[in-house]
């Protein structure tokens, strides 16, 4: 009798456990039967990510948000960036967390220590830039005003998909906010974007036309956003304004290293990594912002502004694992524009495998200095 009686209390102890086809029991099964998706099933999230709107809710926390920004009205030539986020995602669907090991990091970002979300999209307006331009400053300053996991001191870390590059403007602005500093900026592109806005061609002019995806690191920097001497162009390849030198010299006053295509070939992958290094170190807070058209037209077709003679996607990757110590604070992925895309959706491919290359950087630096803190960098725990 009292043998049975220990096992009675041993049952109660896991309530539901006790009783075949109980809830408890049904939700076991349930979550072993159906708790899992293929690449082309499920929700479309950036990597079968689970999905939050934390804009609403404000109470969520994460290691490192995706967020998309579908905002493509400050172009200069062809449209259509605003499906850049959707494209992205749905690019992404093969990036299973459950066969998601990176062979080079010897680690799979997605089940490792770090609480990774896709935060949905900021609605902007398609009507006013400067209210979206309002609209994306207060949306990711909210976003990066977020709780980290327990035991990770840093801030969240926001990678965003856009979008046309004028979204890097918001985005120094809510990092400037966040960590109390000018920002470094490491710039993949053909072209180096801090042209001044009276370079276009139109004599016609207001305040909104200086916020274009061609000018916004010259307004960042007119801001007091970006720290001096320690941003560098990687890739550049573009044609100048005018008969002269002059862009050249508003860079310069800017203070960018420039690194042009050609130079892979004269200095290589580990140039690169290096020059990138020496100009900015691994102290420095860093935003990492990415043009899809820093690569070749053949290898991303899909982009508004494409100039021949790219990078391939093996160099980029290259040279993206090997400045995974700097101190990236916040990155964007920006220009896919799917109307332009091959029917094998390259461009989005590719730019859902640098995003995946950004999280991987993320995972390692954010392990490491846990560890170095005396912190477990296992699975987090909120």
């Amino acid at each position: 009798m009292a043998q049975i009686m220990i096992v009675f209390a041993v049952l109660l102890s896991k309530p539901g456990a006790a009783i075949p086809g109980s809830p408890y029991e049904q939700g076991l099964l349930a979550d072993g039967k159906w708790d899992f998706d293929w690449g082309y099933s499920g929700i479309t999230t950036f990597g079968h990510l689970p999905h939050v709107k934390c804009l609403t809710h404000t109470s969520e926390v994460y290691d490192f948000a995706v967020i998309g920004i579908p905002f493509d009205t400050a172009v200069s030539y062809k449209p259509g960036a605003r499906f850049g986020p959707r494209a992205i995602r749905s690019a992404s669907a093969r990036h299973l967390p459950s066969r998601g090991f990176d062979t080079h990091a010897g680690l799979n970002p997605y089940m490792d220590w770090a609480r990774i979300t896709d935060c949905g999209d900021i609605p902007v307006s398609p009507f006013d830039n400067a209210l979206a331009l309002q609209q994306m400053t207060e949306g990711l300053e909210e976003l990066g005003a977020h709780q980290s996991s327990k035991g990770n001191p840093a801030p969240p870390k926001l990678l965003i998909l856009g979008g046309d590059h004028s979204v890097a403007l918001p985005a120094l602005r809510a990092l400037f906010r966040v960590h109390g500093q000018p920002i470094s900026i490491v710039h993949f592109d053909a072209h180096m974007d801090t042209l001044h806005p009276h370079s276009y061609p139109s004599q016609w002019s207001s305040a909104q036309t200086e916020f274009t995806h061609g000018s916004m690191f010259w307004q960042a920097y007119a801001e007091g956003l970006i720290k001096s001497n320690s941003s560098v162009h990687v890739g550049l390849r573009t044609r100048l304004t005018g008969t002269d030198w002059s862009d050249y010299r508003n860079d310069d006053q800017q203070g960018y290293l420039r690194l042009t295509t050609n130079d892979i070939d004269d200095i290589g992958t580990r140039g690169i990594i290096d020059a990138i290094q020496s100009r900015i170190g691994h102290s420095l807070p860093v935003y990492l912002s990415i043009d899809i058209d820093v690569l070749d037209p053949a290898f991303a077709p899909g982009t508004g502004a494409p100039e021949a003679g790219g990078w391939t996607m093996r160099e980029l990757s290259r040279v993206l694992r090997g400045i995974e110590k700097l101190n990236i604070v916040g990155a964007d992925i920006v220009e896919v524009a799917p109307a332009y895309d091959d029917r094998g959706e390259t461009t989005a491919y590719a730019a859902a495998q640098i995003a995946y290359e950004i999280l991987t950087n993320w995972v390692v630096l954010g392990k490491k200095a846990l560890m170095n803190q005396g912190n477990n960098p296992n699975k987090s725990e909120l």
